[in-house]
Protein backbone atom coordinates (compact mmCIF):
# COMPACT_ATOMS: atom_id res chain seq x y z
CA UNK A 1 0.00 0.00 0.00
CA UNK A 2 1.46 3.32 -0.96
CA UNK A 3 1.39 5.23 2.45
CA UNK A 4 2.11 7.99 0.73
CA UNK A 5 -0.94 8.30 -1.41
CA UNK A 6 -3.09 8.30 1.92
CA UNK A 7 -3.74 10.50 4.97
CA UNK A 8 -7.51 10.54 5.12
CA UNK A 9 -7.71 10.99 8.42
CA UNK A 10 -6.47 14.31 7.38
CA UNK A 11 -9.65 15.51 5.41
CA UNK A 12 -12.15 14.15 8.54
CA UNK A 13 -9.70 16.71 10.79
CA UNK A 14 -10.06 19.80 8.71
CA UNK A 15 -13.61 19.11 8.21
CA UNK A 16 -13.99 18.89 12.25
CA UNK A 17 -11.76 21.82 12.38
CA UNK A 18 -13.16 24.43 9.43
CA UNK A 19 -16.96 22.88 9.17
CA UNK A 20 -18.05 20.16 6.64
CA UNK A 21 -18.01 20.32 3.03
CA UNK A 22 -20.86 19.53 0.83
CA UNK A 23 -20.49 16.00 -0.63
CA UNK A 24 -23.57 16.71 -2.63
CA UNK A 25 -22.63 19.72 -4.23
CA UNK A 26 -18.99 18.28 -5.16
CA UNK A 27 -20.55 15.42 -6.49
CA UNK A 28 -23.29 17.74 -8.68
CA UNK A 29 -19.91 19.47 -10.27
CA UNK A 30 -18.04 15.95 -10.86
CA UNK A 31 -21.23 15.19 -12.84
CA UNK A 32 -21.01 18.63 -14.78
CA UNK A 33 -17.68 17.55 -16.37
CA UNK A 34 -17.23 16.03 -19.78
CA UNK A 35 -16.01 12.73 -18.86
CA UNK A 36 -17.63 10.04 -16.57
CA UNK A 37 -17.30 9.96 -13.16
CA UNK A 38 -15.73 6.74 -11.94
CA UNK A 39 -16.29 4.81 -8.46
CA UNK A 40 -14.98 1.82 -7.09
CA UNK A 41 -16.89 0.25 -4.60
CA UNK A 42 -16.63 -0.27 -1.11
CA UNK A 43 -17.69 -2.96 1.34
CA UNK A 44 -16.72 -0.91 4.56
CA UNK A 45 -15.09 2.01 5.61
CA UNK A 46 -11.43 0.70 4.88
CA UNK A 47 -11.62 -0.31 1.98
CA UNK A 48 -13.30 3.38 1.37
CA UNK A 49 -10.20 5.09 2.44
CA UNK A 50 -8.78 2.93 0.18
CA UNK A 51 -10.64 3.55 -2.58
CA UNK A 52 -10.86 7.33 -2.44
CA UNK A 53 -6.67 7.18 -1.43
CA UNK A 54 -6.38 5.56 -4.94
CA UNK A 55 -7.57 8.59 -6.68
CA UNK A 56 -11.14 8.11 -7.30
CA UNK A 57 -13.35 11.11 -7.27
CA UNK A 58 -15.99 9.15 -5.74
CA UNK A 59 -16.81 5.70 -3.30
CA UNK A 60 -19.49 3.56 -4.02
CA UNK A 61 -21.25 1.86 -1.48
CA UNK A 62 -22.18 -1.96 -2.90
CA UNK A 63 -25.31 -3.61 -1.32
CA UNK A 64 -23.76 -6.77 -2.39
CA UNK A 65 -20.69 -5.95 -0.27
CA UNK A 66 -22.21 -4.56 2.73
CA UNK A 67 -24.36 -7.89 2.65
CA UNK A 68 -20.97 -9.93 2.86
CA UNK A 69 -19.36 -7.86 5.03
CA UNK A 70 -21.95 -7.32 7.85
CA UNK A 71 -23.58 -11.17 7.34
CA UNK A 72 -21.08 -12.83 5.27
CA UNK A 73 -24.00 -13.73 3.17
CA UNK A 74 -25.44 -13.34 -0.13
CA UNK A 75 -26.98 -10.28 -1.65
CA UNK A 76 -30.58 -10.99 -1.39
CA UNK A 77 -32.76 -8.55 0.34
CA UNK A 78 -31.38 -9.88 3.87
CA UNK A 79 -30.21 -6.16 5.10
CA UNK A 80 -32.36 -3.88 6.98
CA UNK A 81 -32.69 -0.03 6.14
CA UNK A 82 -31.37 0.57 9.79
CA UNK A 83 -28.69 -1.51 9.23
CA UNK A 84 -27.42 -0.02 5.69
CA UNK A 85 -27.94 3.70 7.08
CA UNK A 86 -25.82 3.04 9.83
CA UNK A 87 -23.42 1.36 7.26
CA UNK A 88 -23.66 4.35 5.02
CA UNK A 89 -22.88 6.63 7.83
CA UNK A 90 -19.46 4.73 8.92
CA UNK A 91 -18.48 4.93 5.06
CA UNK A 92 -19.20 8.69 4.55
CA UNK A 93 -17.84 9.50 7.79
CA UNK A 94 -14.34 7.94 6.58
CA UNK A 95 -13.73 9.41 3.05
CA UNK A 96 -13.49 12.96 1.64
CA UNK A 97 -14.73 12.16 -1.29
CA UNK A 98 -19.07 11.92 -2.29
CA UNK A 99 -20.61 8.99 -1.17
CA UNK A 100 -22.77 7.08 -3.86
CA UNK A 101 -24.93 4.25 -2.05
CA UNK A 102 -27.32 1.47 -2.98
CA UNK A 103 -30.72 2.20 -0.88
CA UNK A 104 -32.23 -1.44 -2.79
CA UNK A 105 -36.07 -0.81 -3.00
CA UNK A 106 -36.18 2.00 -0.97
CA UNK A 107 -37.08 -0.32 1.87
CA UNK A 108 -40.80 -0.62 1.17
CA UNK A 109 -44.03 1.61 0.04
CA UNK A 110 -43.38 5.45 -0.98
CA UNK A 111 -43.37 6.17 3.02
CA UNK A 112 -40.97 4.18 3.92
CA UNK A 113 -39.10 5.89 0.79
CA UNK A 114 -39.60 9.14 2.26
CA UNK A 115 -37.71 7.70 5.62
CA UNK A 116 -34.94 5.93 3.75
CA UNK A 117 -33.69 9.03 1.63
CA UNK A 118 -34.21 11.37 5.14
CA UNK A 119 -31.87 9.02 6.79
CA UNK A 120 -29.40 8.27 4.32
CA UNK A 121 -28.95 11.85 3.78
CA UNK A 122 -28.75 12.64 7.21
CA UNK A 123 -26.00 9.93 6.97
CA UNK A 124 -24.34 12.04 4.68
CA UNK A 125 -24.48 10.44 1.17
CA UNK A 126 -24.34 12.66 -1.94
CA UNK A 127 -26.42 10.33 -3.85
CA UNK A 128 -28.45 7.42 -3.52
CA UNK A 129 -30.31 4.90 -6.11
CA UNK A 130 -33.05 3.04 -5.32
CA UNK A 131 -34.24 -0.39 -7.92
CA UNK A 132 -37.83 -1.47 -8.95
CA UNK A 133 -37.84 -4.77 -7.15
CA UNK A 134 -39.92 -6.43 -5.35
CA UNK A 135 -38.73 -7.65 -1.42
CA UNK A 136 -37.17 -9.55 -0.80
CA UNK A 137 -34.77 -8.09 -3.64
CA UNK A 138 -31.68 -9.71 -4.90
CA UNK A 139 -28.32 -8.74 -6.61
CA UNK A 140 -28.97 -7.10 -10.07
CA UNK A 141 -26.44 -10.46 -12.25
CA UNK A 142 -28.62 -13.05 -9.95
CA UNK A 143 -31.57 -15.32 -11.63
CA UNK A 144 -34.87 -14.63 -9.84
CA UNK A 145 -35.63 -10.85 -9.33
CA UNK A 146 -39.41 -9.97 -8.91
CA UNK A 147 -40.32 -6.37 -10.05
CA UNK A 148 -42.87 -4.04 -9.09
CA UNK A 149 -45.48 -2.63 -11.30
CA UNK A 150 -43.65 0.46 -13.25
CA UNK A 151 -46.39 3.00 -11.55
CA UNK A 152 -45.31 1.64 -8.13
CA UNK A 153 -41.86 2.31 -8.60
CA UNK A 154 -42.74 5.61 -10.23
CA UNK A 155 -44.41 6.60 -7.24
CA UNK A 156 -41.28 5.87 -5.25
CA UNK A 157 -39.26 7.43 -6.85
CA UNK A 158 -41.58 11.02 -6.13
CA UNK A 159 -41.44 10.21 -2.63
CA UNK A 160 -37.77 10.86 -2.76
CA UNK A 161 -37.37 13.59 -4.87
CA UNK A 162 -40.37 14.93 -2.32
CA UNK A 163 -38.04 14.12 1.02
CA UNK A 164 -34.49 15.02 0.32
CA UNK A 165 -33.61 18.29 1.92
CA UNK A 166 -30.64 19.39 -0.12
CA UNK A 167 -31.76 20.07 -3.69
CA UNK A 168 -28.24 18.58 -5.04
CA UNK A 169 -28.61 15.21 -3.32
CA UNK A 170 -28.51 12.67 -6.60
CA UNK A 171 -31.20 10.35 -6.92
CA UNK A 172 -30.69 7.55 -8.97
CA UNK A 173 -33.52 5.41 -10.38
CA UNK A 174 -32.33 1.64 -11.59
CA UNK A 175 -34.53 -0.70 -13.62
CA UNK A 176 -33.97 -4.66 -13.21
CA UNK A 177 -36.72 -4.95 -15.50
CA UNK A 178 -33.87 -6.19 -18.62
CA UNK A 179 -33.93 -9.66 -17.43
CA UNK A 180 -37.92 -10.71 -16.43
CA UNK A 181 -39.65 -8.03 -19.21
CA UNK A 182 -36.77 -7.34 -21.35
CA UNK A 183 -34.90 -4.43 -23.19
CA UNK A 184 -37.65 -1.91 -24.25
CA UNK A 185 -39.87 -2.25 -21.10
CA UNK A 186 -36.78 -1.54 -19.22
CA UNK A 187 -35.93 1.81 -21.24
CA UNK A 188 -39.47 2.43 -20.95
CA UNK A 189 -39.27 2.21 -16.95
CA UNK A 190 -36.45 4.49 -17.17
CA UNK A 191 -38.15 7.00 -19.00
CA UNK A 192 -41.17 6.96 -16.26
CA UNK A 193 -38.76 7.06 -13.55
CA UNK A 194 -36.97 10.31 -15.37
CA UNK A 195 -40.25 11.85 -15.38
CA UNK A 196 -40.91 11.22 -12.07
CA UNK A 197 -38.10 13.30 -11.07
CA UNK A 198 -34.86 11.01 -10.92
CA UNK A 199 -31.63 12.81 -11.73
CA UNK A 200 -29.80 9.61 -13.14
CA UNK A 201 -30.93 6.14 -15.00
CA UNK A 202 -29.16 2.57 -14.28
CA UNK A 203 -30.44 0.29 -16.33
CA UNK A 204 -29.09 -2.88 -14.58
CA UNK A 205 -27.39 -5.55 -16.60
CA UNK A 206 -27.77 -5.20 -20.59
CA UNK A 207 -26.69 -8.30 -21.37
CA UNK A 208 -24.60 -7.25 -25.28
CA UNK A 209 -22.78 -4.25 -26.67
CA UNK A 210 -26.17 -4.01 -28.91
CA UNK A 211 -27.90 -3.65 -26.30
CA UNK A 212 -25.54 -0.66 -24.22
CA UNK A 213 -25.73 1.36 -27.40
CA UNK A 214 -29.54 1.01 -27.25
CA UNK A 215 -29.55 2.18 -23.56
CA UNK A 216 -27.20 5.07 -24.56
CA UNK A 217 -29.32 5.93 -28.43
CA UNK A 218 -32.79 5.55 -26.36
CA UNK A 219 -32.19 7.00 -23.62
CA UNK A 220 -29.65 10.14 -24.74
CA UNK A 221 -29.92 13.39 -23.08
CA UNK A 222 -30.24 11.67 -19.32
CA UNK A 223 -27.67 10.82 -17.05
CA UNK A 224 -27.04 7.17 -17.26
CA UNK A 225 -25.06 4.97 -14.96
CA UNK A 226 -23.31 1.89 -16.12
CA UNK A 227 -22.40 -1.05 -13.51
CA UNK A 228 -19.40 -2.82 -14.34
CA UNK A 229 -19.43 -6.19 -12.60
CA UNK A 230 -16.66 -8.58 -13.48
CA UNK A 231 -18.48 -12.14 -14.59
CA UNK A 232 -21.54 -10.78 -14.85
CA UNK A 233 -24.77 -10.82 -17.35
CA UNK A 234 -22.99 -7.24 -19.17
CA UNK A 235 -19.85 -8.33 -21.27
CA UNK A 236 -16.71 -6.18 -20.41
CA UNK A 237 -16.68 -2.56 -21.77
CA UNK A 238 -13.90 -0.35 -22.23
CA UNK A 239 -14.13 3.38 -20.49
CA UNK A 240 -13.40 5.37 -23.87
CA UNK A 241 -16.14 3.34 -25.61
CA UNK A 242 -18.78 4.23 -22.05
CA UNK A 243 -17.57 7.49 -22.58
CA UNK A 244 -18.47 8.23 -25.85
CA UNK A 245 -21.61 6.32 -25.63
CA UNK A 246 -22.11 9.32 -23.00
CA UNK A 247 -22.61 7.18 -19.65
CA UNK A 248 -21.96 9.68 -16.71
CA UNK A 249 -21.21 7.38 -13.99
CA UNK A 250 -19.48 4.49 -14.16
CA UNK A 251 -19.38 2.22 -11.03
CA UNK A 252 -17.10 -0.88 -9.73
CA UNK A 253 -19.15 -2.18 -7.22
CA UNK A 254 -17.38 -5.38 -6.20
CA UNK A 255 -14.09 -5.21 -7.36
CA UNK A 256 -12.43 -4.79 -4.42
CA UNK A 257 -14.67 -7.42 -2.64
CA UNK A 258 -13.36 -10.04 -4.99
CA UNK A 259 -9.58 -8.73 -4.74
CA UNK A 260 -10.25 -8.97 -1.01
CA UNK A 261 -11.39 -12.20 -0.51
CA UNK A 262 -9.15 -13.91 -2.53
CA UNK A 263 -6.14 -12.52 -1.15
CA UNK A 264 -7.67 -13.08 2.62
CA UNK A 265 -8.44 -16.54 1.82
CA UNK A 266 -4.92 -17.30 0.38
CA UNK A 267 -2.96 -15.88 3.47
CA UNK A 268 -5.11 -17.25 6.00
CA UNK A 269 -4.41 -21.01 3.96
CA UNK A 270 -1.07 -20.41 3.77
CA UNK A 271 -0.92 -19.75 7.75
CA UNK A 272 -3.20 -22.78 8.56
CA UNK A 273 -0.52 -24.70 6.02
CA UNK A 274 2.38 -23.11 7.95
CA UNK A 275 1.75 -21.78 10.95
CA UNK A 276 3.27 -18.60 10.14
CA UNK A 277 2.51 -15.71 7.66
CA UNK A 278 6.39 -15.39 6.80
CA UNK A 279 5.50 -16.78 3.23
CA UNK A 280 3.06 -14.25 2.61
CA UNK A 281 5.27 -11.17 4.22
CA UNK A 282 7.93 -12.73 1.62
CA UNK A 283 5.62 -12.22 -1.11
CA UNK A 284 5.15 -8.75 -0.66
CA UNK A 285 1.20 -9.74 -0.10
CA UNK A 286 1.05 -7.69 3.28
CA UNK A 287 1.74 -4.27 4.40
CA UNK A 288 3.72 -3.74 7.88
CA UNK A 289 2.19 -2.94 10.77
CA UNK A 290 3.79 0.42 10.62
CA UNK A 291 2.77 0.76 6.92
CA UNK A 292 -0.91 -0.02 7.78
CA UNK A 293 -1.25 2.39 10.85
CA UNK A 294 0.33 5.50 8.87
CA UNK A 295 -1.86 4.85 5.61
CA UNK A 296 -5.02 4.73 8.65
CA UNK A 297 -4.26 7.93 10.17
CA UNK A 298 -2.67 7.68 12.89
CA UNK A 299 -0.01 10.76 13.06
CA UNK A 300 -3.24 12.88 12.37
CA UNK A 301 -4.61 11.61 15.49
CA UNK A 302 -1.66 12.02 17.45
CA UNK A 303 -1.61 15.76 15.92
CA UNK A 304 -5.28 16.11 17.26
CA UNK A 305 -4.44 14.71 20.45
CA UNK A 306 -1.56 17.00 21.56
CA UNK A 307 -3.77 20.23 20.05
CA UNK A 308 -6.59 19.16 22.35
CA UNK A 309 -4.78 17.45 25.21
CA UNK A 310 -5.31 19.31 28.82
Amino acid sequence: MAVGLARPWQHAAMAFLHGPTRPTSTLRALLARPEPLLAAGAYDALSARIVAASGFDAVYLTGFGASASLLGRPDVGLLTATEMVGHVGRLAAAVPVPLIADADTGYGNPLNVIRTVQDYERAGVAALHLEDQAAPKKCGHMAGKVLVPAAEHTARIRAAVAARTDPDLVLIARTDARAGEGLDAAIDRCRRYADAGADVLFLEAPQSMQEIDRVAEELAGHALLFNWVEGGRTPPVSLAALAERGFRIVIYPVSALLAASRAVRRTVESIRATGTPEAAMAEGSLDSFSEFVAFMGLEEIYELEARFAD
